[in-house]
């Protein structure tokens, strides 16, 4: 019985297999945007940030690197997730419009896993310095870049730069 079934479902599974590519190489049908999805690239962008003597802190893009690939996902922007010390990177055209917008958490104090005798607890740790990068797909409509902080009281200007 066992042998019968076999005989009858493998078959059966690669009919239907062949049939699925055939159906798809036939269509023809091409979609928009397509050639755009397949040859994409995605945009690094490296920076440094430093704790001034005055406790301000200081920006500085270290390097902009294009890769060719395609991101899995691209990173949701939620005001929810914003706490004071974050930064907002905003990537704009030359009209100022909002192209992309990420949120970094807090570079300047990470939260890190530490281990003790009780066991594992996250402890925010004071940096004076710190790198950290934001990666998006690339356009070429992208021209500046931006970084907000968020404070207690709502956003402050960091940075500002033509790419």
């Amino acid at each position: 019985m066992k042998n019968a079934i076999s005989f009858f479902i493998v078959p059966l599974f690669l009919l239907l297999s062949f049939q699925k590519n055939s159906r798809l190489e036939s269509s023809g049908e091409e979609i928009p945007g397509a050639e755009a999805r397949a040859e994409g690239k995605i945009l690094y962008l490296f920076f440094k940030a430093d704790k001034g003597e005055s406790g301000k802190e200081i920006i500085v893009l270290q390097e902009k690197k294009i890769a060719e690939g395609r991101l899995k996902s691209n990173p949701v922007f939620d005001r929810g997730d914003l706490e004071a010390g974050d930064f907002i990177v905003i990537l704009t055209d030359s009209g100022g419009k909002e192209i992309m917008k990420q949120l970094v958490k807090n570079p300047l104090h990470p939260e890190m896993e530490v281990y003790e005798k009780e066991g594992i607890s996250r402890k925010k740790i004071p940096l004076e310095n710190t790198e950290f990068s934001v990666r998006t797909v690339y356009s070429e409509q992208i021209r500046m870049v931006k970084i907000e902080k968020v404070t207690e009281s709502g956003t402050e200007l960091l940075f500002t730069q033509k790419l």
